[in-house]
């Protein structure tokens, strides 16, 4: 039984949590509202709480997935109160508010409601398409599940899935090539999620931690859901003394229609699909084990034929024709394992132990050959040939080869605990991780611009003597030549320690420290990473929270980081640090009514050891060396509630500045006898008689999106509620860019137009447990069935997600942009049994 107390006058309340079946309910929360006292029922339903004796207390019970329950009780000292309660299913009323569970409130982690996040509108359909609307969190492709958060890289966010921790494909260049993310949302229970000044127990990254459960289902269940972008199935169920638990779910997913609206055309053939399973067995009453599968196969085939791009500005205004042979061909296998073992030897205490092994194979290869010109564009509005070719700027080709092949396997070793006692909770754990990478390269490019190849050596055009002529070597644009295999071991451990006690005017405090070790035998760095939080909620008329983190958080340099553009690898590489302190604010409230919740956070980051990198669409290529110092600031906002009756909708807008500082990236401004500075491709008399040495000092990160605003709103049709609308709203400022395969960093400095997006769609619930069919008619047979229609891009913006750069031989290079997808539609059928 579960059981908590606290020194002052108390009563006791206890009973047993039952649904409707009469069957027992674990791990539901019973709380004393307005206070962060609470407790768990067990496997039985058996709970046991103190309440402050002689005053008015309102107990509230909930449990995902069933409507919550909130009582008052007036006990007399040392009196015990025996209460029984059933708790009914929730109906398919629109999502209204889950019971707001104060122990959850007060720390670092943010709560999302699981059905919020399998219902997401989103082109790429991924369960991480949520966390994009959250404050602190970007992203400017909507092709892919990769996040930013707070000025951090894809690299830097943790990711648990029941405790255990996901890796991603190492290859990955684009969002069309990604496939499913590893969460499947329909088998989701519990979303946690942080932006910054996460707890000790959690890993070594610098930016995030979202931390997922899945369920275990009690009864036999199941739903399917079928779309133009693919489908998938997912049933569960229990044994009947619900000893044994089961959840598999599998996936397939083809976004060739989406993929058909880019520039470039041609064949596109990708196919994603996953199978997954989640099992438990309890052996006895306090052990359980348990294994998580999966098992994931995404192929990306496309056979390009022509793009035509525009760009420039009014004033010289461009088009890029390209006409291309060839092919590529991906193929990313993942397979992944992993067994728990939970032990309870008491009600307060519990023991884990977790093996965990994840293989990738990743092949990559592909032959594309590409004819392509640049004409200047008539912009004359008076003229009838405005916007045809006015004439030609230049004609070229290039030649891109890679045959690349990784294989990456990882097995952990884990164990981790907990007790709770009567005012603080301790959290330990140690793991042994195994990292064995053979990576294998073989990449070269050819650009052959108006007959010459760049780049190109210097020689004399009409010579009349060959022999006083150079050597002409035929110099590839980028190659990359290497074999690797790496093999490793890591051992860390973490102590934290959580307190929670209140003043006697009833202020509620919670105060957690703890702190983390980590070895890499690799470059034999030990790491040493003290985390803190505190937490306040006065005890006011108005609900006010305030919360101090922060801490200092390592990030060990994992393969990508120790990888040069040249493929080599620097075995001396050292774990980048980040001081980081988070300033936040909450306040409940209601309005209209209704509840709403007000959230402001503050936050510095001071980094040191940076390893630099460049961002080209979701492939991060980085500089394999600590050779910058950074820093981060910035203030995140997010308002949500029941702006419309019963249903959640929120707005987050987000502020933020980063910027880092190489020390070794100098260069020279070279001009000529005029005075002027020599621009390649642009300046006549290029000889150089003068020269600047410029020192860049500090420049835009390349995730530095000053702002990033988003709107999630829901609605629906009081007299027909069943018809819903949904709308999500994206707005982020520019990206910095800069030419690629230059290892220049000052240059990254332009940028990227505004990233702007408006997505809608529309479902109408065909069947819910509130219509009942009856007769022969198989509807009956369906808990619930919707059908949505949902408009990608509504707007028909053009976002840029990246550039590719074109060079002629006179040394002038042309960014041109790669656009993301036009408007789509979906059309998508839910049904849940």
């Amino acid at each position: 039984m579960s059981t908590i107390t606290y020194a002052q006058k108390t009563a006791t309340i206890k009973g047993k949590i039952k649904n409707e079946s009469n069957e027992a309910i674990e791990g539901a929360t019973i709380a004393i509202i307005g206070s962060t006292k609470g407790t768990i029922s067990d496997k039985s339903g058996s709970f046991s709480i103190q309440v402050p004796a002689n005053q008015d207390v309102s107990i509230g019970i909930s449990f995902l997935g069933y409507s919550p329950i909130t009582e008052k009780f007036h006990l007399e000292e040392n009196q015990t109160f025996i209460y029984n309660k059933e708790i009914q299913k929730l109906s398919t009323k629109i999502e209204e508010f889950e019971f707001k569970d104060e122990k959850e409130r007060i720390g670092t982690m943010v709560k999302i409601q699981p059905n919020l996040a399998s219902g997401f509108i989103s082109s790429s359909g991924s369960f991480e398409a949520i966390l994009k609307t959250l404050p602190g969190v970007s992203s400017n492709n909507e092709l892919s599940s990769q996040y930013s958060v707070r000025g951090g890289n894809y690299d830097e966010n943790l990711i648990y899935v029941n405790d255990i921790e996901i890796f991603r494909p190492f290859l990955i260049r684009s969002g069309q090539q990604e496939g499913l993310s590893f969460i499947n949302s329909d088998l989701v229970s519990d979303i946690s999620f942080s932006a910054g000044g996460f707890d000790a127990k959690y890993g070594d990254k610098m930016a995030s931690v979202l931390d997922i459960k899945y369920r275990e289902p009690d009864k036999f269940s199941g739903s399917s859901t079928l779309s133009l972008q693919g489908g998938q199935f997912n049933f569960g169920g229990a044994s009947k003394n619900h000893r044994f638990t089961f959840l598999n779910g599998v996936r397939y997913k083809t976004n060739r229609y989406v993929l058909s609206s880019l520039d470039t055309d041609g064949n596109y053939q990708p196919s994603f699909y996953d199978i997954q399973t989640y099992l438990t067995y309890d052996i006895s009453e306090k052990w359980e084990i348990g294994f998580l599968g999966n098992v994931a196969q995404n192929q990306y085939k496309f056979i390009p034929t022509t793009r035509k791009t525009e760009f420039g500005t009014i004033n010289e205004a461009l088009q890029l024709s390209v006409f291309f042979e060839g092919q590529e061909v991906d193929q990313f296998s993942t397979y992944f394992g992993a067994v728990s073992n939970t032990y309870r030897p008491k009600d307060n205490v519990e023991l884990k132990l977790i093996s965990s092994f994840f293989a990738s194979q990743e092949d990559e290869k592909y032959d594309i050959e590409g004819a392509y010109r640049i004409d200047e564009l008539e912009r004359d509005l008076s003229k009838e040939t405005f916007g045809d070719v006015k004439f030609n700027r230049g004609v070229g080709s290039f030649l891109n080869h890679a045959r690349n092949r990784l294989d990456a396997t990882i097995f952990n070793l884990e164990h981790k605990g907990k007790i709770i006692s009567n005012k603080h909770t301790t959290f330990w754990g140690v793991k042994y991780q195994r990292e064995m990478i053979v990576d294998k390269i073989s990449e070269w490019g050819i650009i052959d611009s108006t007959g010459y190849l760049t780049p190109h050596s210097s020689d004399s055009v009409g010579y009349t003597n060959p022999n006083a002529q150079p050597i002409q070597l035929l110099e590839l644009n980028e190659l990359l030549k290497s074999k690797i295999n790496i093999s490793s071991n890591r051992y860390s451990g973490y102590l934290q320690r959580t307190w929670k006690w209140e003043s006697e005017d009833s202020t509620a405090f919670s105060f957690s420290f703890g702190t983390r070790a980590n070895y890499w035998d690799f470059n034999n760095e030990f790491i040493f990473s003290p985390r803190s939080s505190f937490s306040i909620k006065p005890n006011w008329k108005h609900d006010y929270l305030f919360r101090l983190s922060g801490g200092v958080y390592y990030q060990p340099p994992f393969y990508r980081e120790m990888r040069n553009f040249d493929g080599s690898i620097n075995s001396s590489i050292k774990s980048q640090i980040s001081y980081q302190a988070i300033l936040g604010a909450d306040h409940n409230f209601k309005a209209w009514g209704r509840p709403f919740k007000f959230t402001a956070e503050a936050y510095y980051k001071l980094m040191d050891n940076v390893i630099p990198y460049e961002i080209d669409n979701v492939r991060i290529r980085y500089y394999a060396k600590n050779n910058a110092k950074a820093y981060t600031y910035g203030t995140d906002f997010k308002i949500n509630g029941e702006f419309v009756k019963d249903v959640e909708s929120w707005f987050s807008v987000s502020f933020m500045k980063t910027e880092e500082d190489l020390f070794d990236d100098y260069y020279y401004d070279y001009y000529n006898s005029d005075g002027e500075k020599i621009v390649p491709g642009y300046t006549v008399n290029y000889k150089a008689v003068d020269s600047v040495k410029i020192e860049p000092g500090y420049i835009p990160r390349p995730s530095d999106q000053r702002i990033n605003a988003s709107l999630y709103f829901q609605d629906y049709i009081p007299k027909l509620p069943s018809l819903r609308m949904h709308i999500a709203l994206y707005y982020g400022m520019g990206l910095p860019f800069g030419p690629t395969n230059t290892h220049e960093r000052y240059k990254h400095t332009f940028r990227m137009p505004d990233y702007r997006r408006v997505d809608l769609g529309f479902s109408y619930h065909l069947k819910s447990e509130k219509k009942e069919f009856k007769g022969s008619n198989p509807i009956k047979y369906f808990k619930n069935i919707w059908i949505s229609a949902e408009v990608f891009n509504l707007l028909q913006i053009n976002n840029v997600i990246s550039y590719q750069w074109i060079e002629d031989v006179s040394g002038r290079r042309y960014a041109v942009p790669n656009y993301l997808t036009s408007r789509q539609i979906n059309v998508k059928l839910h049904m849940e049994f």
